[in-house]
């Protein structure tokens, strides 16, 4: 590799501050960079790392701009000056890098997306994959342009609570329901809540941009507006393999308290509560609209009549809590209600519910008697 030439010539380009100088030696270098990238050991890679660090600050953004766009997708590219382009402040510089180079990590990914601009958000948005850890920052500090994006971009992976937040942020924005909506990979109960507060024209567009979608949809919406009907259930793939699961579960030993606990603490909407329907022989629909609610009052009578602990109960109210928050105040209190209501009068509330399945509103009504009796 014929570095050391260049090396001297850089070092004669630095001394004489000649700017074309650097910018003559610095696309030289690029050049035999790229036409060698592939035979380069990482040794040898790292020489040339040496040398355009050194020349990369010395030069105007619109040059370092095509560095940029010309290392971006080399999967061998001088980590150092990566690095420099990736988090530069002018985003003509920094964009390339951010949406394509494979030398970014997870890590270098998170933190630009924590201290750099909406720009620079919206460049790492445009990866063809993107973690879960990734676009937890997206979703958490991007704006609405940034949002959409990462949301269209079918190569992002969502956690739970990046479900829970998009869904959060579709309050408001029906374009943004609508695109998270018809992501194939969002769970069940994000979907349930989603729709929930959905408008109706938020769910005829689900319907007329995704047709095969729509007996999932209409049976998802029925769910929620009431009418609640098992063979829309069936239609959804979570439910069906929550439900084989739990129901498997059960037949080995019956389902108890240790495995909702399990279910509850690790977020799992649909095993949750087809085992609180096993242990309180309740239909799934007074259960599930119990734990979409924004009120406690039937959880706890669930969690009663199941005989839950104090502590399982928690999990579970934090569970159906994950979409809308709850205050410490307002889980104390619910769990200083639980520890009043007596396990009879649970029962008899339970009991009304049972036979007098009615739309959300109603049905999660309960008598006064509920938690005070």
């Amino acid at each position: 590799m014929r570095s050391l030439p260049l090396l001297d010539e850089l070092e004669g380009a630095l001394a004489s501050g000649n700017i074309n100088r650097r910018i003559d030696i610095l696309t030289r270098i690029t050049d035999l960079f790229i036409n060698g990238a592939d035979r380069y050991s990482e040794d040898q890679v790292g020489v040339f790392d040496d040398i355009m660090a050194r020349l990369v600050n010395t030069i105007e953004a619109k040059v370092r701009a095509k560095l940029a766009h010309r290392l971006a997708p080399i999967a061998n590219a001088p980590n150092n000056v990566i690095h420099m382009l990736a988090f530069d402040d002018d985003i003509e510089v920094a964009s390339p890098v951010l949406a394509q180079s494979p030398r970014l990590d997870d890590r270098d990914l998170v933190t630009a997306g924590r201290n750099k601009s909406q720009q620079h958000l919206f460049a790492i948005a445009q990866r063809p994959s993107l973690s879960e850890t990734v676009t937890d920052v997206l979703v958490e500090r991007g704006d609405r342009d940034v949002v959409h994006s990462v949301v269209r971009n079918v190569g992002a992976r969502f956690s739970d609570a990046g479900f829970c937040m998009l869904v959060k942020r579709s309050a408001d924005d029906d374009a943004l329901a609508t695109e998270v909506g018809l992501r194939s990979d969002i769970p069940r109960r994000h979907f349930l809540v989603l729709l929930d507060k959905a408008s109706s024209a938020v769910r005829q567009r689900l319907v007329a941009e995704n047709p095969q979608a729509r007996p999932t949809i209409d049976g998802v919406v029925a769910e929620v507006v009431g009418g609640i009907r098992a063979e829309a259930r069936s239609a959804s793939p979570d439910f069906a393999a929550a439900q084989a699961y739990v129901e498997r579960l059960n037949r080995i030993q019956r389902i108890g308290e240790s495995e909702i606990y399990q279910f509850a603490r690790d977020r799992k909407f649909e095993e949750t509560a087809i085992a609180l329907s096993i242990m309180c022989d309740t239909p799934i629909d007074v259960v599930e609209r119990a734990l979409l609610d924004p009120g406690a009052e039937i959880i706890l009578i669930l969690a009663k009549v199941a005989g839950l602990s104090t502590t399982t109960t928690k999990a579970v109210l934090l569970l159906r809590a994950a979409d809308r928050g709850m205050s410490a105040k307002d889980l104390e209190h619910a769990l200083s209600s639980f520890n009043r209501l007596q396990p009879e009068t649970a029962r008899r509330v339970l009991s009304f519910f049972r036979t007098r399945v009615k739309k959300p509103a109603e049905a999660m009504a309960p008598p006064a008697v509920a938690i005070n009796g």
